[in-house]
């Protein structure tokens, strides 16, 4: 008998917004500098924002990025009011994490990218093909995939490298750890690491949220911002079955997304 665990839209619906709920446990700066925030790193004006539609147009879509199912983010991003940190300075790390654009952008859009598993299950023929934990232990293995919420935001000005700055300089202020609450739900980040970026755009940060408080273990957040010219591609990623494993966005969704803003 063919079973469907149903981990994949768990996991799906889990992360949604990546929400706070989740992340309380469900029961070298980025290698560039990050400017001024006046314009492009030359020292010419920033280029003109680009509106909802181009940035719809632009963001990655169903079946650009190899390995990853691409769609709309669960549960939705939440309104920037809803995302508020007990340290202001942290708010645009929190805001980062949950999918929120850093600063005061003139358009934004947000999509999904899950990476593509096949359910264990499937080769089961009954029941008893996973008895004795062997069930258990598949459900683990499926729950072993990225999710990423990315999000595309353009700025008028120097907009976009005034609001990279805030994340950067947040990521630095905030590395012992930060309090926030996202729609009510309360929750404590432990500590906020800075990583290796992936090295696209004109300049860009990396970094890792955890929280090891909870009975379940660390739970890290993965993040990365990026801008390309007067936008800014915001990335967010969490495997909730390899929770340790993985240090970085995955590399497809921001080749694929980077290869969109050239």
């Amino acid at each position: 008998m063919k079973r469907s665990s149903g981990v994949r839209l768990c996991a799906t619906a889990a992360v949604g917004a990546l929400s706070l709920a989740l992340i309380t446990g469900c029961s070298d700066g980025g290698g560039k500098d990050s400017g001024d925030g006046t314009g492009g790193k030359d020292g010419k004006p920033a280029a003109q924002a680009l509106s909802a539609a181009e940035l719809k147009q632009r963001i990655i879509a169903k079946g650009e990025v190899p390995g990853y199912e691409v769609g709309s983010v669960q549960g939705g991003i939440p309104s920037k009011d809803k995302v508020t940190a007990g340290d202001s300075r942290c708010e645009p790390v929190l805001r980062a994490l949950t999918g929120v654009a850093p600063g005061e952008p003139a358009a934004h859009t947000s999509r999904m990218a899950t990476e593509k598993k096949k359910d264990p299950t499937d080769d089961a023929t009954s029941l008893d093909d996973l008895a004795d934990g062997k069930f258990e232990d598949a459900i683990g293995k499926s729950m072993d995939l990225d999710v990423t919420v990315v999000t595309l935001a353009s700025y008028d000005g120097g907009g976009a490298a005034a609001a990279l700055k805030s994340v950067s300089d947040a990521v630095k202020a905030c590395a012992g750890g930060f309090s926030g609450v996202q729609d009510g739900e309360k929750g404590e980040f432990t500590k906020v690491t800075e990583e290796k970026s992936s090295g696209t755009g004109e300049e860009s940060v990396a970094f890792t949220a955890t929280n090891d408080s909870g009975k379940e273990g660390a739970m890290p957040l993965h993040a990365e911002v990026v801008r390309h010219g007067s936008t800014l591609a915001t990335y967010t990623t969490i495997n909730i079955g390899a929770m340790m494993s993985k240090n970085t966005v995955p590399a497809p969704v921001v080749k694929a997304q980077a290869a969109k803003l050239k």
